[in-house]
Parts: structure tokens; sequence; C-alpha cells
């Protein structure tokens, strides 16, 4: 059965939609790492790891290889790295614009003056209420 392209995006991006399996991919961008260095950069327990590893080996993203008793893992290939770098671009720019647009509301807010109505309060609806 053919899946359209759109869809298997769908799935490769819901795929990787768990931080866990973020964080253990950036921390695979520069090389293999010894399981027990992501259980020491990552608070979580062994085996909670071990099923978000096991995702992303089922997935082709990344492999794993035994030396002894030490297992590591490394990414299947480069463009991953690239992919999250490529989000951290992305989130950047988002992340700028809502900060410009915080500072026009904040420079909104202190530019704005109220009129206060002298002596008096006004009820919700607009008629004078004595002040106490």
């Amino acid at each position: 059965m053919h899946v359209p392209l759109y869809q298997a995006k769908a799935e490769f991006f819901r795929m990787l939609g768990h931080p866990v399996r973020i964080r253990v991919l950036e921390l695979l961008q520069h090389g293999p790492v010894p399981v027990r260095d992501l259980l020491a950069d990552i608070d979580i327990e062994p085996s909670s790891l071990s099923q978000q590893l096991a995702v992303l080996r089922r997935s082709g993203i990344v492999v794993s290889t035994r030396e002894g008793s030490t297992v590591s893992y490394a990414l299947a290939g480069g463009d991953v790295a690239e992919l999250l770098r490529a989000a951290r671009r992305i989130l950047t720019e988002l992340l700028a614009g809502r900060n410009q647009l915080l500072s026009q509301l904040q420079e909104a807010d202190t530019t704005q003056t109220e009129t206060p109505v002298a002596g008096r309060l006004l009820t919700d609806r607009g008629s004078p209420r004595p002040t106490p």
C-alpha cells in the first residue's frame, strides 16, 4: 500500500515528537555516546531511556554498537543533525518575533495614559457613583 509523502513526513515528525528523543538526538550530534553517558545527561529512568532508544533505532535514525558490556548509540546519518540545527534556527526566528511583539506591547502600555475621572467613579453603566 502506497503511503503519501505528506503522511510519511507526519509520521516521521510524530516519531520525533518526544522530548527525550529530541534530547538523545542532540547528544548524539557530535558522535557516538554510551548509554551510561546518556543516562547521566538525561534525568530519566533507564527503562524509559531504553524504550525511547528502541523507537529511534526501529525508525533507523540511530544505530547501536556494543563493545564488551558497553552499548553506544550514534546518528545513522548527518541529516538528522542538520534537521536539529534547522529546528533551532526556526525556533530562534519565532522567538525573536515574539520578543519584538512583546516589546511593542510593553511600549504601547507605557505610552498610553489614562485620564482619571475627577472626584467620582463610574459604574458599569457610566452613571456617577458617589465617592466615599
